[in-house]
């Protein structure tokens, strides 16, 4: 039986906190195999750790504004939460990993500007990522919804490094959850899907693992395009204001949405760093 995700990390945060051991002397690297939750504090950085957490988004979408972004590559936030407040917590490795996702229609359909696809040699040069960032401090996973600040950095070979869907001033903050929204019109309420049981991992048994959780919101707001330039030759040109007309920004909330298919991976963090 599927239980509310605050009421099932609670537990698993009060079994592994009963497992820990003595901290180790210093931060060392993940010990193998658990490489993949770097991110999560060592008990020498941080002995308030109850456990270190691992999400994995493997699909579904982010949209903003007349942009609709599908998630191709797998989005990866590892981090771990406090037994004091339920935070979540992160070192230097933590937060969220950055990878690219294509945004459909390329430079051209970025900024209207359909000349580019002749002035422009290569390819590649009309391609646009997008990489999801943290925009600031997420919430606790032990309450829903989940708030979780970002920034979509949108990446061009000419479109310079600063492109920028919100920023850690004016971040777009999702706020997820795996019920049932909300939103302002002209949106209607949407459901997500909870996790399955929490089940020891193939190959690493003491990784308590659940998987196809559903998260969605589409009640956020999404602020306008900022730093944004067109490099063409010796000549630069700030092209916000073309990013922004032709990607419909900024959007109101309750004109965006997101569905974001995940699994949740939990591990003591005396497991992490032995």
């Amino acid at each position: 039986m599927k239980r509310h995700l605050g009421v099932l990390l609670t537990v698993v945060g009060t079994a592994l906190a009963f497992l820990a051991v003595a901290s180790a002397a210093q931060a060392t690297p993940p010990a193998a195999p658990y490489q993949d939750f770097a991110g999560c504090p060592s008990p020498a950085e941080d002995d308030t750790v109850a456990f270190c957490l691992k999400t994995v988004t493997d699909g579904g979408h982010i949209q903003f504004g007349k942009k609709n972004v599908p998630i191709t590559n797998p989005i990866v936030l590892r981090g771990g939460l406090s037994q004091l407040t339920g935070s979540f917590v992160a070192n230097s490795e933590g937060g969220i990993v950055p990878v690219r996702q294509t945004v459909e229609g390329g430079l051209v359909g970025l900024t209207g500007l359909s000349w580019l696809d002749e002035a422009l040699a290569g390819k590649e040069q009309l391609k646009v990522y997008a990489v999801v960032e943290l925009a600031g401090q997420p919430s606790s996973l032990l309450e829903l919804p989940f708030s979780l600040p970002i920034k979509i950095h949108l990446e061009n070979a000419v479109l310079g490094n600063s492109c920028y869907v919100g920023s850690n001033e004016n971040p777009i903050q999702l706020n997820l959850t795996t019920g049932t929204t909300n939103p302002p019109a002209p949106n209607t309420p949407i459901s997500g899907q909870e996790f399955s049981e929490l089940a020891p991992e193939a190959g690493r048994p003491e990784v308590l693992t659940g998987e196809n959780g559903i998260f969605v919101d589409n009640s956020y707001a999404v602020p306008k395009a900022n730093g944004c330039v067109l490099n063409i030759g010796s000549q630069h040109y700030n092209i916000d204001w073309l990013v922004n007309a032709a990607t419909g920004l900024p959007a109101a909330a309750g004109t965006n949405t997101t569905v974001q298919d995940f699994d949740i991976s939990v591990v003591s963090p005396q497991v992490v760093y032995p």
